[in-house]
């Protein structure tokens, strides 16, 4: 904001745009967000409208659906739409857990090793390209692990765990060998070198690919939860179960498949604030 003197000595007030102030690239990007989310609602009306279709519902139907929803129950369950939130996100949350405590420091020693890794490589790259959905019916209506919420807990595991592994392992093979061999020469044994140079090193990798993790786990647990489900509770669940005849029909549909959506932007954007956090600390952004 400057401050200009006209010529009858009078001031006015101009604002100029600096893309280097924090407030302004801040404002900028709201601006954009919701010029795109308005563009993108007017879209949604504008087919909603012109299908004619009862499996699109206009915004205004889906909004009074998510009011009637946020303070009351679901009529279909008899639970309320925390209920069902809290339950998807118990069963991701589990399933990111498990996938974090074994590909993390797996492929940390995978990385570390060039015979674990000749050794593995072949195993991941044959189980990688199978989707984790293609699990599901093993793990949940085989009864793998002993029950529905476990199995449906293990589909998130598999699609959480080899982006978070291979990004765990492409990190390391990234690590600087002077960095390495600096530390060896200063009297760092191996243990030492591992856990203070290598996983340190390895950090930002392993958010990037906790991040990419993060979105796959959001499908597969909502497929999950779709295809049996004993507590009928879930997000992935009430969507199935108000598309096929529940009370609330359509609206009720589009109510979750929001409320997914906005799940999926916060953990998301969780995850790469602490990457770029963690990058930047470390020196590798």
């Amino acid at each position: 904001m400057n401050l200009l003197k006209k010529d009858d000595g009078s001031s006015i007030i101009k604002f100029k745009y600096d893309g280097n102030n924090k407030f302004h690239r801040f404002l900028r990007q709201i601006l954009i967000v919701v010029t795109a989310l308005t563009a993108l609602t007017i879209l949604w009306w504008d087919i909603s409208i012109f299908m004619g279709r009862a499996a699109i519902p206009a915004p205004p139907d889906v909004w009074d659906a998510f009011v009637r929803l946020m303070n009351g129950v679901d009529p279909a369950t008899g639970h309320t739409m925390w209920t069902h939130i809290f339950a998807s996100l118990g069963r991701f949350g589990l399933g990111f857990l498990i996938a974090f405590a074994i590909a993390v420091p797996l492929g940390l020693l995978i990385g570390y090793s060039k015979t674990l890794h000749d050794l593995s490589k072949p195993i991941i790259e044959v189980l990688r390209p199978i989707a984790p959905i293609a699990w599901a019916p093993i793990f949940i209506m085989g009864m793998l692990f002993g029950s529905v919420f476990l199995g449906q807990v293990m589909v998130v595991t598999v699609g959480i765990f080899f982006p978070l592994l291979t990004n765990t392992i492409f990190g390391v093979q990234k690590i600087d060998s002077n960095l390495i061999d600096a530390a060896k020469t200063l009297g760092a044994n191996k243990v030492q070198t591992f856990y203070k140079v290598m996983f340190p090193c390895t950090v930002p990798y392993i958010m990037s690919g906790i991040k990419i993790g993060l979105g796959i786990g959001w499908m597969c647990i909502i497929a999950a939860e779709m295809i049996v489900n004993t507590s009928g509770t879930g997000l992935g669940f009430f969507i199935f179960n108000n598309s096929v005849g529940g009370t609330g029909g359509w609206p009720f549909v589009f109510v979750g498949i929001i409320l997914i959506s906005v799940l999926g932007i916060l953990t998301t954007g969780i995850a790469e604030y602490a990457r770029r956090k963690i990058a930047k600390r470390t020196g590798l952004e």
